[in-house]
């Protein structure tokens, strides 16, 4: 210990010992005490010296340091000690050394350290890089160091992030790959975000924004560890964009998460955490106070929104966050920021291309975006406001850029956003009093300002993309050149300024003015035969082309001659020859004559080989360092790309090979024309068919419904004929009871008289009936009448169909059913007849029976006959009464047979289950028989072998015959 205090001390008497040999004996002592406190006290000793001699520390301590960390897990204090040396001769940040545990107060001599140069800071990188690689040679190193980040202690778990977020720092993917594969390798590091003291999270932060970086299978597991949830309530919790420092870590790690990410993205949205970014854009009506802190948040916010609708996603992913975006109103408080006062230029500018690309390609939210109106009076347009900024030269280069990239993204696959833009310019849609879209884009275009003619040049050229009804349109908008003078139409007035060239006096780049018109007139003519045969209506057009074209200027013009040439490489394809003067071959003899066709092509080329074509074409958003080098547009990159083949092919092209190419198509046109004839013809024959389907289906149902109201007739004609013959048998009975003795017949005709009474009302009964039925049968004759028509109909219509089968068997099924109904009308004549018969015998037996009954039958005869009827009245009743109590009586015994039933359905169970035993009783009794004669046989062997022996046996018929001999001794005995 003396040692150890006069090294750290450094005692004046005696030689000093140079720094290499102290730190030798301090790993030394580190290598070979035995006692802890002596570990503790050199491995603090190192701690002080490792940033004076960072170099000797790390190669000769190293591996003593790890070794502590193996070994020494229970004591924390030199855990921490070992952690924070190791963090000092690794890390290359001086900022973050100075943010190490404070070491033990040294002498004077060692306090003071000169500040490294810059080639020492050189090496000091080249240090932490040779260290780090040393450290992670042995991976299990890194898991030895995660597994210490599971220590709570603050001393062991605070330095251990720092010296991973280290080893990150300067490694980066050898450390990711042993964290991946290390088993919950990445779920211990986000077990950091728990932790309740803040410097271990906010560095637990910092360590997940190293681990994250560039690697896409680390990204997946920390957002389905809850990351999202975890760093938004964080957010939440330090305020949002009020926040501090630790905010943007946060966002700075979501932004790790989520970009080029679509596996993130989606989980990200479908976790509802783009409506959590809402009231991050709740900025208060006070804007004057914006911190450096809150600029950098809102910053980084808005790139996260970016992030989640940015062009190069999937489509389909980018149209569902941009509805999210609508939904959940962070649209609208984008445009509230968007419009909103003392907002600082550059969170102006990034919130116009956050809305850029949330409305980009979204009906939906382009409409909302039209919607909304600048807090001015009286009250304008968002798109007007922008405008305004776009064409005024005063306003940052940047702001005006996101000014385009916003309207370019309004107008992006929106034609309704078109037609509103153009129609502004329209002369019965323009307001003197205000100052609309359409104004401002011609103030910009013919300004003094070549930037703001290259801006107004490529929005108006977006308000005509992909739209030949637009194109058309803006051909009718004429502009006042000067007083007294006629107007020109707008087409004509590019031309003049693009003919005039250098002779009007610009600001900015002599160039930027010509290519911005030149991009607007080939989109314009582009695929618009009429706008073509506008522009060569202007003599002057071709003849200025070909000049240009054919002139050997300087480098700055080669691409104006390029696109010259695409201009009129444009006129000769897309021309109808409406001008003789020029038709495509006279174009194209021009070119030969005056450019050469080889050199043509050669001028056409130089577009795609200019350096700011290929940059323009890598992304939509206009993003230039200096507004000289604004030249190109994304979506003319994309035309010309398309354009440039097919131009090359037409200029070479014969006429001839023109003429044939256009029989060709007219061949082709034909061709479509006839197919397309007989789909029509095949869509109308399919319409017939699946009618005439329709017919068949209705007069099969009509058919089945026939049937069964036959079925329902013939069961009622069968019930009426069941009446009949009942009816008959009693009239039978009746015309044979009169021979009966007097007193029986009075009685009889007493009762006979009610029942021709009751007779007569049935008879009424089946008139009525057989009327009904009669109505009914007419009814069914004319439906069977008219769905004969209509099937004759039906199969006149469809013939030769293969529904014409179909409606034949259902004639003939209607046919079999008509002869079916007249049989049954026959039948019920039949019976009508005999129905009369039958009355008209009633009425005859009634007045032979009543007369007689009349003149012999007196009052005490009435009387009598009175009270027998009540006497059989009487036994009627009793003989009621009986029936019913028989009738219980028998359900009595049905019950008593049910429960007798089950009863002898129970014993014959118990019978089965005896019978069962008995077999098996039997079949145990066969198998003691088998056992028994088998022991006999076994017996009678074993005697044969004794007797054979010589010995004596006496076998059971001689016991036997010995027992029967003395009991019949003993009976002799007893006669004696």
């Amino acid at each position: 210990m003396n040692f150890l205090r006069g090294v750290i001390a450094g005692q004046a008497a005696g030689p000093q010992p140079s720094g290499a040999e102290t730190i030798q004996k301090l790993c030394d002592r580190v290598a070979s005490s035995t006692l802890l406190e002596d570990r503790r006290d050199a491995v603090r000793a190192l701690k002080s010296l490792s940033k004076k001699y960072r170099m000797e520390v790390g190669t000769q301590a190293m591996d003593h340091l790890i070794n502590i960390l193996q070994t020494d897990r229970s004591d924390s204090e030199i855990l921490g000690y070992a952690l924070d040396t190791l963090y000092n001769i690794i890390c290359n940040d001086e900022e973050e050394e100075q943010d190490a545990v404070t070491p033990l107060p040294v002498s004077g001599k060692h306090k003071n350290v000169s500040a490294p140069d810059e080639n020492a800071q050189k090496q000091a990188d080249d240090l932490g890089a040779q260290f780090t690689d040393t450290f992670i040679q042995e991976p299990e190193h890194v898991t030895l160091l995660l597994s210490l980040l599971e220590e709570f202690d603050f001393h062991v778990r605070w330095p251990g992030v720092k010296l991973l977020t280290a080893l990150l720092k300067n490694q980066c993917t050898q450390v990711q790959g042993v964290i991946l594969v290390s088993p919950m390798g990445v779920s211990r590091l986000m077990d950091l975000l728990a932790d309740s003291r803040e410097v271990i999270r906010n560095d637990g932060l910092l360590l997940l924004q190293q681990l994250t970086k560039s690697n896409a299978a680390i990204q997946k597991i920390v957002a389905f560890e809850s990351a999202f949830e975890r760093l938004l309530d964080i957010i939440t919790e330090e305020g949002s964009s009020d926040g501090g420092i630790v905010v943007e870590d946060c966002l700075l790690l979501l932004l790790n998460l989520l970009k080029n990410n679509s596996s993130n993205q989606n989980f990200f949205k479908e976790g509802s955490y783009i409506q959590r970014m809402k009231p991050w854009f709740e900025v208060g009506d006070d804007n004057s106070g914006w911190s450096a802190q809150k600029v950098t948040n809102l910053h980084l916010m808005l790139q996260l929104v970016r992030v989640m609708v940015s062009p190069v996603n999937s489509p389909g992913a980018t149209a569902s966050c941009q509805k999210s975006m609508y939904q959940c109103g962070l649209l609208q408080q984008l445009c509230t920021i968007l419009m909103a006062t003392g907002v600082p230029a550059d969170i102006l500018t990034e919130t116009i291309n956050t809305v850029s690309e949330v409305i980009r390609g979204s009906q939906v939210n382009q409409d909302y975006f039209a919607s909304v109106n600048a807090p001015s009076n009286p009250p304008r347009p968002a798109i007007v406001v922008l405008l305004m900024s776009m064409v005024n030269e005063r306003q940052p280069f940047v702001l005006r850029c996101a000014v385009l990239y916003c309207f370019q993204c309004f107008l992006y696959k929106n034609q309704k956003g078109q037609g509103e833009i153009v129609a502004t310019l329209l002369p019965s849609t323009i307001d003197a009093n205000s100052i609309s879209a359409g104004q401002l884009l011609c103030g910009g275009l013919f300004s003094a300002d070549s930037l703001s003619n290259w801006c107004a040049a490529v929005a108006l050229a977006h308000a005509l993309q992909d739209n030949l009804t637009q194109k058309e349109q803006l051909l009718r908008v004429q502009l006042a050149t000067s007083l007294g003078k006629p107007p020109v139409s707008l087409l004509q007035q590019c031309t003049n300024i693009l003919s005039q060239g250098d002779k009007i006096v610009r600001r900015g780049s002599k160039v930027q003015t010509r290519v911005g018109l030149l991009m607007l007139l080939c989109t314009w003519i582009s695929n618009c035969p009429i706008a073509v045969t506008h522009f060569l209506h202007n003599q002057e057009n071709v003849p200025f082309l070909t000049a240009q074209i054919s002139e050997n200027l300087g480098e700055d013009e080669r691409l104006v001659q390029g696109l010259c040439a695409l201009l009129l490489g444009i006129c000769i394809y897309y021309n109808d020859n409406s001008l003789e003067n020029y038709t495509k071959d006279k174009l194209k003899q021009l070119i030969e004559k005056r450019i050469g066709k080889e050199n043509f092509v050669e001028k056409l080329c130089f577009i795609t080989k200019h350096e700011l074509y290929s940059r323009a074409a890598q992304k939509p958003q206009p993003v230039f360092p200096s507004p000289e080098q604004m030249l190109f547009d994304h979506e003319f990159t994309k035309l010309v790309k398309e354009l440039e083949g097919v131009i090359t092919k037409a200029v070479h092209k014969s006429s001839e090979e023109e003429k044939k190419e256009e029989e060709v198509k007219k061949t082709i046109e034909q061709h479509d024309n006839i197919v397309t004839q007989y789909k029509e013809l095949i869509r109308e024959q399919d319409a017939q068919i699946k009618e005439l389907k329709e017919q068949v289906d209705s007069m099969s149902s009509q058919n089945e419904q026939m049937q069964s109201t036959v079925t329902q007739q013939l069961s009622t004609i069968q019930q009426h004929k069941d009446q009949y013959n009942i009816l008959k048998l009693k009239l039978g009975k009746e015309n044979q009871s009169p021979s009966n003795g007097q007193g029986d017949g009075s009685q009889v005709n007493g009762l006979q008289t009610e029942e021709l009474t009751q007779l007569r009302e049935e008879v009424e009964e089946l008139r009525k009936q057989q009327t009904l039925l009669q109505t009914q049968l007419g009814d069914k004759d004319a439906l069977i009448n008219s769905l004969k028509s209509e099937a004759a109909q039906a199969a006149q219509t469809a013939e030769g169909s293969a529904g014409g089968s179909e409606n034949t068997e259902l004639l003939k099924e209607l046919e079999a059913l008509r002869s079916q109904v007249q049989s049954k009308s026959s039948e019920i004549n039949q019976l009508k007849t005999e129905r009369q018969e039958l009355v008209r015998r009633a009425e005859a037996g009634s007045s032979d029976t009543v007369p007689s009954s009349d003149s012999s039958i007196d009052t005490a005869k009435m009387a009598e006959l009175e009270s027998r009827l009540a006497a059989q009245t009487t036994e009627t009743e009793r003989l009621k009464g009986e029936t019913k109590g028989l009738s219980e009586s028998r359900a009595d015994l049905e019950q008593q047979l049910a429960s007798a039933t089950s009863t002898v359905a129970i014993l014959q169970t118990e019978k089965a289950k005896l019978q069962t035993d008995v077999q098996e009783s039997k079949k145990e009794q066969d198998d003691l028989l088998m056992l028994l004669a088998d022991q006999d046989q076994k017996i009678h062997s074993l005697k044969q072998r004794l007797k054979g022996l010589g010995e004596t046996v006496e076998d059971e018929d001689d016991l036997d015959a010995r027992d029967q001999t003395d009991e019949e001794e003993e009976e002799d005995e007893e006669e004696d």
